[in-house]
């Protein structure tokens, strides 16, 4: 094979001569990817926390997710490569459970969110309009808790995800094109994506600048909290139709009514969120041991930027419950295990946001067996939003194809101009959010990574080779009590 490279290297180097049409210096052309390579990846992730956005500030964030991902690089020409990227995420959230809190100790339950009718409350024997009468007599009336998680149908989701990016180069291999489509689809939401990308190298290739354009077309299907579907979907009489026909509500002071009117929600008209963005980038070799690239990035978006089922509390606004009135009293404690809270409205803001990161990289090869890989991003947007984030790598080469790499980052973020914990805003505000990913805090990141490299020579899957090996443990701390781990692996496998 080697022999047939340098046979059509010089047949290449010959025609070009003889029609002046590439530079006298070119002999020969390599392939952008001499073979087919397939990286495998996977991640298992899981945090817990105490300001759930979905529980309008307050409840528990216990959330684990389980992704994998499979990208296979193909040659489909000495200058074209193929990239095929497919995977999932799945995820099981207490948080993203309490769309629809509300569940019973009864033999019956159905937390779908809208109208589902299940169980009776009380001892006066509630029966759907379609049920058995004796099966659900005397059910325990409907409780739930923000701090623990129902078994509604929006606690478990998955997202599925492919993407396909061609690029090309041109002979010199100083130009380089991309372009890009890509889909994911879950539950409630859904994406499309396409993208444009060109790279020019010069100075020897020690230089490069690059300009990419990339934008999403995704659209919602809002799900909103269970209390103000029922209000959306039966308007002023809602508590005597559908959920809440014949279900307890109670006030602040743990007694009965039925003066719950959540009259600020209204559905959002428009379900759609478009984002547009423009990636400007440089790098430079500046010498043997010293790398240095900047970024710039614009992005835009327009459409439902709210979340439709994050709650919100206003301060104006008398308090009203479901569930087990002694619990009032510890609402905002994890000793609440019987009482949800009903909201008045679900997030506001804006329809359109532009944000504007710029950051830079630099790796600095300390000497033969460690380098030091330095990040820094500033991060600014028309919300009010400004983040500073510093991170830093150091893999250190330990001989026999083995690296290990001890990471750190750090991220400081100044809270948006329309965040305010529960029952903060009021109601004749016109945006508010009480999610605490949009409030002041600090957080840090640190971890170890560990890689085997090329001692797998002869582990061959079909016709395969296994390459390497990656492996990695991450731990986050969030300032506002939210903590996560991460463990992440890789297996790179050539043809």
């Amino acid at each position: 094979m080697k022999q047939l490279y340098i046979l059509i290297g010089l047949l290449i180097s010959f025609t070009a001569l003889s029609q002046e049409a590439i530079d006298s210096t070119f002999v020969f052309k390599k392939r952008v990817l001499e073979s087919t390579e397939i990286d495998l990846l996977g991640s298992y992730y899981a945090q817990s926390g105490i300001h759930s956005a979905v529980g309008g500030g307050t409840g528990t964030e216990e959330l684990t997710d389980v992704a994998s991902d499979i990208i296979i690089a193909m040659p489909l020409s000495d200058d074209a490569v193929l990239t095929i990227d497919a995977g999932f995420s799945a995820y099981t959230s207490a948080s993203s459970g309490n769309i629809n809190p509300f569940f019973t100790d009864g033999s019956y339950t159905s937390n779908t969110g809208a109208s589902a009718r299940f169980a009776a409350p009380g001892t006066s024997g509630y029966k759907t309009m379609d049920d058995d009468d004796d099966e659900y007599e005397s059910a325990p009336a409907p409780y739930g808790s923000p701090w623990i998680a129902s078994s509604g149908a929006s606690q478990h989701d998955v997202l599925t995800m492919l993407s396909a990016t061609y690029s090309h180069s041109s002979n010199d291999r100083n130009t380089i094109w991309s372009v890009q489509g890509s889909g994911s689809v879950e539950y409630d939401y859904h994406s499309l994506g396409v993208g444009l990308g060109l790279a020019k190298l010069f100075n020897e290739k020690n230089s490069e600048v690059s300009v990419k354009a990339t934008a999403y077309f995704d659209k919602w299907k809002p799900i909103y909290p269970t209390e103000l579907h029922e209000y959306g979907l039966y308007g002023l009489n809602f508590l005597n139709s559908g959920y809440f026909n014949g279900v307890t509500v109670y006030d602040q002071a743990g007694e009965e009514t039925r003066n719950y009117l959540p009259s600020a929600f209204n559905e959002f008209t428009n379900s759609n969120r478009n984002s547009y963005a423009v990636s400007l980038s440089g790098s430079q070799i500046v010498n043997k041991k010293l790398q240095v690239s900047v970024f710039l990035d614009v992005l835009y978006q327009q459409g439902l930027l709210s979340t439709p089922y994050h709650r919100v509390y206003f301060a104006d606004k008398a308090n009203y419950y479901i569930g087990q009135s002694r619990y009032i009293p510890v609402y905002n404690m994890q000793d609440n295990q019987g009482i949800f809270r009903l909201a008045d409205d679900v997030e506001r803001l804006p329809s359109t946001r532009f944000k504007l990161p710029v950051g830079a990289r630099v790796n600095y090869y300390i000497n033969d067996w460690m380098v030091a890989r330095m990040y820094y991003r500033y991060y600014n947007d028309n919300w009010g939003l400004t983040a500073h984030t510093a991170s830093i790598e150091l893999p250190v080469k330990l001989g026999g194809g083995f690296t290990v790499y001890p990471m750190y980052r750090f991220y400081t973020q100044q809270a948006m101009k329309y965040f305010a914990p529960q029952d903060s805003h009021y109601s004749f505000e016109q945006f508010y959010t009480s999610d605490y990913d949009l409030s002041s805090f600090d957080s840090h990141q640190y971890g170890v990574g560990a890689s085997y490299a090329d001692i797998f020579q002869d582990f061959k899957i079909w016709a395969f080779g296994l390459k390497n090996i990656d492996l990695r443990y991450n731990h986050y701390s969030r300032s506002d009590s939210l903590e996560a781990d991460i463990i992440t692996f890789g297996l790179k496998f050539v043809h």
